[in-house]
């Protein structure tokens, strides 16, 4: 699993010559509400085994939570499952409204 840090992120969803990720948010339904990273697809993390078939296995696929700790789970439940391209985002939703949108409401 590779880890990306919030300012990574940006600079890679603004590069038009990379083919983007696909943004998989594993919080909660009302987190996901409060504030996300737009273009983000929300699945939380205990419906991830039962919709596994609904992702791509040759996407890149950047894991997304409130401070990491989930997303790296599924991350690593990604890999298991055959994902080969799986990244983390560390400091989740939290790192990217500190670091790359100060205006995203926090919780």
């Amino acid at each position: 699993m590779q880890n990306i840090n919030a300012n990574e992120l940006a600079g890679w969803l603004d590069d038009e010559s990379r083919v983007s990720p696909l943004l998989l948010d594993v919080r909660e339904p009302w987190e996901y509400q409060l504030c996300h990273i737009e273009g983000s697809r929300t699945m939380p993390m205990n419906t991830v085994p039962a919709n596994v078939e609904q992702l791509e296995k040759d996407t890149p696929i950047v894991c997304i939570c409130h401070h990491g700790m989930r997303s790296m789970q599924v991350a690593r439940f990604l890999e298991q499952q055959g994902f080969t391209d799986v990244i983390n985002l560390t400091g989740g939703v939290d790192a990217w409204a500190a670091q790359v949108d100060r205006d995203m409401p926090t919780y």
